[in-house]
């Protein structure tokens, strides 16, 4: 019989995957978690339908010091192998035509029970509400700690920066942490006049007013700035540059199928057809109300001009504020708001071949609380899969 012990500290998608595959081997695994609730963060994934992994995901998926090492983890735990043990689990996926892949139930709860579920049906122990301050004494109990604990993300669901404090007790270097697939905040008061709009458009990220990189999908305004999944796809960047004082702008283009002069052109067609329409009507059939008054403001122009009011000139001049409107980005939303967040314990000091840290003997990483952080659609979670299965098939060798 196997008299081997282990505690994972955090019951999130990485810690549970890896108790669950050392529960199958006769290893006693004891979970401890902090929150009255395991795998919070799985709940409310993708809106409550938990984008649960990405048949694509490889090293380009991910932000970090050591993209290499990120690689040698997923080709562990590739999605057939993800696949197989979904299905040993009783859970169904579903793969999108884009490579995002969902429970079939559509429900996060789903994921999350069926994982919990399965654990308890090996043996494993859970110690809810039960938050660890000493990594040190669980040394005395258990032959290995595995560290599951995820970042300061979402801290309204328990996140916080508990990992890298158990990391510093024994010396690991920590890469700085920031927020990432975060909403972001404008040095502007026109996104208030805006609040509650959404458009699809395209999203350019300059750093130090150079063009860092350029993404399409919707943008909400809010009465902070900007949201949308095209903001959250630009956010790593922009959050990185923000936590090492660059100077960050966004400049967004709300009618990206047109061009200055095809926009100009069919803003003066509108006017001469029309003589007595207003300048808001005209722009109100191309994009919302709020915009167009926020627009009107900034270019310090009456709602109620005509066309007889309005030359080539000016019409070019509003076409090119809707489609390069600049605005400068003071802040990110926080981790609180955060779905992820970049940065953690330095993977130069991580085995990686078996995510065992190289400054503490039988003392393993997981997940979030490394310096790993992904894109938008599952490849955080692809990450924590393949970390916590690499880091049972450690602890199961031997």
């Amino acid at each position: 019989m196997n008299t081997k012990k282990i505690a994972i500290i955090g019951a999130g998608a990485s810690g549970l995957l890896c108790a669950i595959y050392c529960a199958r081997h006769k290893i006693k695994v004891d979970i401890y978690e902090q929150n009255t609730k395991c795998a919070k963060k799985i709940l409310v994934s993708g809106n409550g339908r938990c984008n649960i992994t990405n048949i694509e995901a490889s090293k380009v998926n991910y932000f970090s010091q050591n993209p290499d090492f990120i690689e040698n983890i997923l080709d562990n735990f590739p999605y057939k192998k993800f696949e197989q043990f979904a299905l040993s689990i009783g859970l169904i996926l579903d793969v999108k035509l884009d490579g995002k892949v969902y429970p079939l139930s559509n429900e996060a709860k789903s994921v999350a029970s069926l994982l919990i579920n399965t654990a308890k049906i090996l043996g494993v122990n859970f110690y809810i509400e039960n938050k660890i301050t000493d990594i040190k004494k669980l040394f005395q109990a258990y032959d290995k700690v595995v560290v599951a604990t995820g970042s300061s993300a979402a801290s309204h669901l328990g996140g916080n920066d508990d990992g890298l404090e158990f990391a510093r007790v024994f010396r690991h270097n920590i890469i700085p942490s920031y927020p990432s697939l975060v909403q972001l905040k404008l040095h502007s008061s026109l996104h208030q006049i805006m609040s509650g709009t959404k458009v699809d458009g395209v999203v350019t990220l300059l750093i130090n007013n150079k063009i860092s990189s350029k993404t399409s999908g919707d943008i909400l305004f809010t009465s902070y700035g900007v949201s949308g999944f095209a903001i959250l796809d630009i956010s790593q960047e922009a959050s990185e540059a923000l936590m090492n004082y660059q100077v960050v702008d966004i400049s967004l283009s709300l009618l990206p199928k047109y061009s200055v002069q095809k926009l100009s052109s069919h803003i003066m067609k509108i006017l001469e057809s029309n003589s007595n329409i207003s300048l808001l009507n005209v722009l109100h059939g191309l994009i919302p109300l709020k915009i167009v008054k926020a627009l009107l403001v900034k270019l310090e122009l009456n709602q109620e001009m005509k066309s007889a009011e309005i030359n080539i000139k000016l019409s070019k001049k509003i076409a090119n504020q809707i489609l390069n409107w600049k605005f400068e980005v003071k802040d990110t939303h926080g981790f609180r708001h955060a779905e992820v967040a970049g940065g953690g314990v330095d993977l130069s000091e991580i085995n990686p071949k078996t995510m065992e840290s190289l400054k503490k003997k039988n003392l393993y990483f997981c997940g979030e609380v490394l310096d790993v952080v992904g894109q938008r659609g599952g490849y955080n979670f692809a990450w924590a899969w393949a970390s916590g299965y690499t880091c049972s098939k450690d602890i199961i060798k031997y």
